[in-house]
């Protein structure tokens, strides 16, 4: 990705996102760009008894205790659909390479999915997130609207110091805020204080969730280069190692993984799907991929 800061305005993102970015995931999708989702745009119509391929999201929990057996709740599709970005941008965001951060990747992401969706008549928002929620846009539709989106992005500040980032506090905030069905994102790099789950779980109740998860390759392998201060970007604690030690650096590839794991659970029991975004990795292979494993799975 071109991340230089000549090109970190909104209208050379975009013009950018359009021509290298957009206009290739439009081969991919055939403009049918409604394949990448699922259950979303809808409005109740009725409830059925539950069918072993259903998804159980849809799940009436309510009914399914009173009839004692489980009741799935039924929607008509509407052809407007709203989506709501939930942005992380705590400290541990600002982790990367000087002009491949993961907020520049979460910027890139953001601005692709907002006009993708906004060229087709549909409606965005956001709710943005530091050391607590900060700022949130209206869901509108439109170029401009994708402009001011990618702005305002832009203007939000890289905090320094903070407390452990608790996305607790943006998926609750979600809860209160998006009132209608929505298709919602959370990108995010998911270093969080524990407690997160659950609230994770009663947004996809409501709403369909897909997560995007940010990461760098360095936060997952160190590489042999000796001595170095390793900082918590969240915290500002600092810790003086010796990177040549082959032992720490397993220690560390095995933290690395054990987190992994835990998270991968985490999204599973909520029942909300996962498209992983590296630093490195390229935009449109990622989405292109995301959105082949969702037609599988349909099938």
């Amino acid at each position: 990705m071109n991340t230089s800061t000549s090109a970190r305005t909104p209208e050379r993102i975009l013009h950018r996102l359009d021509w290298q970015v957009i206009r290739r995931l439009d081969g991919y999708l055939q403009g049918d760009y409604r394949s990448l989702f699922r259950g979303f745009g809808v409005d109740f119509a009725d409830l059925r008894e539950y069918q072993p391929e259903d998804d159980i999201r849809y799940i009436d929990w309510n009914v399914s205790a009173r009839m004692d057996t489980p009741y799935v709740r039924q929607y008509m599709e509407d052809r407007e659909i709203i989506a709501w970005f939930l942005l992380d941008l705590s400290p541990s965001v600002d982790f990367g390479a000087l002009e491949n951060q993961k907020r520049n990747v979460l910027i890139d992401f953001v601005g692709t999915l907002s006009r993708l969706l906004t060229r087709h008549g549909n409606r965005v928002g956001a709710i943005m997130f530091g050391s607590g929620i900060q700022h949130t846009v209206p869901a509108r539709g439109g170029r401009l609207h994708v402009l001011r989106l990618i702005n305002d992005l832009l203007k939000q500040p890289r905090l320094s110091r903070a407390p452990m980032t608790d996305l607790s506090v943006l998926i609750k905030g979600a809860l209160h805020a998006v009132k209608k069905r929505s298709l919602v994102f959370i990108v995010s790099d998911f270093i969080s204080a524990p407690g997160w789950e659950r609230s994770l779980s009663l947004l996809s109740r409501r709403h369909e969730v897909i997560a995007i998860r940010l990461w760098d390759p360095r936060e997952v392998s160190l590489p042999d280069v000796g001595y170095v201060v390793l900082e918590d970007a969240e915290t500002g604690e600092q810790l003086y190692v010796d990177t040549h030690d082959k032992k720490f650096r397993q220690r560390f590839m095995e933290a690395a993984r054990e987190r992994e794991t835990a998270l991968s659970e985490a999204f599973k029991r909520a029942g909300v799907d996962v498209l992983p975004l590296s630093t490195e990795s390229d935009l449109i292979h990622a989405i292109a991929s995301f959105v082949m494993l969702r037609r599988q799975r349909r099938r």
